[in-house]
């Protein structure tokens, strides 16, 4: 169980704070069910209530900051996620995205990625589709990457790119 005042990765809500945890009884469920009351961190009008127990979303604690490094200096062995047919690209994000899991968010971005280099050369756009789940995963993976390492969200992706910058050159 976390503690209130814990940060924690939510489903595809990405970063919560938990506000409190307390019991609530509802008609006709069990008496004395604990609930987490989670403020997603980057809405903060927003409020989740969900059970402690509950096994329909994935709550898990965010990287530690050794953990974050560890993932940002191994991005470049890290497989693209690959979808050989369109009609399975939506199925393939949204269970991407559903794992909570870091290094599944970095394929997910790094084939979007090499999709859009590609449709560019052909004087392509990216779809509206590949757009909205590229951005919601980079979305998960940065704001969980400016909490671990204690830096504004805005300025994760150049701390990325310098340090897999410095790996190339020391190679």
């Amino acid at each position: 169980m976390f503690e209130k005042g814990q940060y924690i990765i939510y489903g595809i809500r990405g970063v919560c704070e938990i506000m409190d945890i307390k019991t609530i009884d509802r008609p006709g469920g069990p008496k004395g069910k604990l609930y987490y009351e989670l403020r997603p961190y980057y809405h903060q009008d927003c409020k989740i209530v969900t059970p402690v127990d509950s096994d329909k979303t994935v709550i898990r604690p965010l990287l530690t900051r050794d953990e974050a490094l560890c993932l940002i200096d191994r991005i470049q062995d890290v497989k693209e996620m690959e979808v050989t047919e369109d009609k399975q690209r939506e199925e393939r994000y949204k269970e991407a995205l559903k794992t909570c899991d870091c290094h599944v968010w970095v394929s997910m971005i790094k084939a979007l990625y090499l999709r859009r280099q590609d449709r560019t050369r052909q004087g392509k756009k990216m779809t509206d589709l590949d757009e909205r789940y590229f951005k919601t995963a980079e979305e998960n993976l940065y704001s969980e990457l400016a909490l671990s390492l204690e830096m504004p969200r805005e300025k994760v992706v150049d701390y990325i790119k310098s340090r897999v910058v410095d790996e190339e050159q020391m190679d």
